[in-house]
This record gives structure tokens, sequence and C-alpha cells, in this order.
């Protein structure tokens, strides 16, 4: 995968005592962004290396590591498997944008039940995987394993050095322990889970090195996918000011609460924050989807 080059834009806010700035991760393919593309870069080495030629992983009906994995198979030769949570989405592929494109882009489907799908990592499940379509290169949901962490090492360059606090919206925490083994001398690493609970700081110290990271449990919405009418405000009027889009499942929640933090002064003065943008856009068509049903706001970026 070619990487595009990354940009870091300052944002401007209603608080002069501090800088923030984001770094658009979101930027870096056009259609394998953000932490995906950082995650897949060092697993798709592997896979050559082991010489795979399918790749196989799981996720939900918008999933962006499925659209991710679906566009990179096939940018580097692989054929791709996606195990999808819900079996009533079999029929309603065509409805679905992301399963469309993923399918666009050659990726087979096992639809399963969303008891079965719990069982995903289970040696009796992966087996059947195996009896049914031979041997495959297993990426796991979210794609955090070790060669992702490797890929979201990457993210923070020298230059970032000069900031205070680097913060990132948190999944899998995959994402969120790169940052925080590359982050430097001083730094501390803020993660805003998208899911509710704490429960992910063990998940986070299974791989990360360091200690200097806080989770901020506060700006979930609701729970993973789930979503506001403020948030959707919050979103546009964002893009409006700044001409960045976020997504409403991960930055856009992170920026929320970022900025909700600076109005609350819970940075010192004079801190200089960094905003780490990992992508996801392409589930806002699908979130739109659902707004729409509802007759609420949607997410809006034409100008």
């Amino acid at each position: 995968m070619i990487q595009l080059e990354v940009l870091t834009q300052e944002i401007q806010i209603n608080n002069p005592s501090v800088k923030l700035a984001i770094r658009r991760e979101d930027l870096i393919h056009p259609f394998v962004s953000g932490n995906k593309f950082r995650k897949l870069k060092y697993n798709l080495l592997q896979a050559k290396k082991e010489n795979h030629h399918t790749l196989l992983t799981f996720g939900g009906a918008f999933s962006n590591h499925i659209a991710a994995t679906a566009f990179a198979g096939k940018e580097n030769g692989f054929q791709t498997i996606g195990v999808i949570r819900g079996e009533e989405l079999e029929s309603k592929i065509k409805e679905n944008p992301t399963l469309q494109f993923a399918q666009d882009c050659g990726m087979k489907f096992e639809f399963v039940s969303r008891e079965e799908y719990r069982q995903k990592e289970s040696d009796v499940f992966i087996s059947k995987l195996n009896h049914k379509y031979g041997s495959f290169y297993l990426v796991p949901e979210g794609g955090t394993n070790e060669f992702a962490i490797t890929g979201c090492e990457e993210i923070l360059t020298s230059a970032d050095s000069e900031y205070d606090y680097i913060c990132c919206a948190v999944g899998t925490g995959g994402t969120i322990s790169g940052v925080i083994n590359s982050s430097f001398e001083g730094q501390k690493i803020l993660g805003f889970p998208a899911l509710k609970g704490d429960f992910l700081q063990k998940d986070i110290r299974n791989f990360a090195k360091k200690d200097n990271f806080s989770l901020i449990t506060d700006y979930h919405f609701g729970g993973y996918a789930k979503v506001t009418e403020d948030l959707i405000e919050f979103i546009n009027l964002f893009y409006q000011k700044n001409k960045i889009p976020l997504d409403p499942i991960y930055t856009g929640k992170m920026v929320f609460g970022v900025i909700d933090l600076i109005q609350k002064k819970y940075f010192p003065s004079g801190s200089k924050i960094l905003l780490i943008h990992t992508g996801g856009l392409q589930g806002v068509a699908g979130m739109n989807l659902q707004l729409k049903n509802k007759n609420l706001q949607t997410i809006q970026f034409d100008d």
C-alpha cells in the first residue's frame, strides 16, 4: 500500500491558553485510512512472508476494518473473507454501503449469528472456517495484534515531541498502545473509548510498554455505534468551521470530549494537545441511513 503524506492541522478554538492540532491520519490512503492502514501494513507483510493467499477477518455491519481489509487485500493480491456478525445481513448487502464496497472489492462473506460470533476466537470455530475455506491468514477483529501495534507505533514522529498530550479514540486498544509505545518523555496519552466501561485497561496493558496513559470514559454517547443529536450537530459544526470531517463512532466522540475538557479547564494553561484522526469516514454513509430512518439530522460534509 502506498502511504500518502500525513498532514497536521491546527484547530482554532475559543481558548488561547492551549494549542490544539489534529493529525490527519484519515488522509493516509483513499480507502484504507487512518489506523486501519497502520494496523494492516505489517499484517500484510507477515501474510506474504508466510505465503498466504487469503486473509480472513471479522466485523459488524458497518465495520471500517472489513472495508479496509477488503480493499487492502484486493490491492495486494489477496483473496479476502469477512466473517460478519448478524445472519440477517446476508439479504441486505445492497442496502449496506460498507458490505457492498467490500463485496465489490472481491470479499466473500460468512454471515453468522451473534451467538456464533461470540465464539469467533475459539479453536472449534476457527477449525470450521479452515475446513470450509482452506488455509488463511487470520487478522483479528479490529486488526489488533502485535503487527498492528508495530504499525501504530509509526503514527507519532520526532516532530510530535512538542506536544504535552496525545489524544485518540479507543476501540480494541491497538492504536493507543502503539501511540503509548512511541510517545516521548513527559507526554500524557489520553484515550477516549467508544464503548462503555473501563475494561480496556487490561487489553491496552497487554501491548503498551509504558504507563503514561489514562482513559476518559465520559464520551461514549451511549456506547459503541450509538450517537446523539448533540454529537451529530457538533460534527457538522466542526466541519463547517474547520473543513475537517469526523466520523461519529470514534474520532467525532474523541474531539467532542477534548474540546469539552478544554472548556472545563482540564488541561493546564500552555498545554499543547495533538488529536489523532483515526479515519473511519466510510462508516458515515451507513450512519446517515440509520439517522434518516429515524428522521434525525444527518452528517453533512458538503459546503
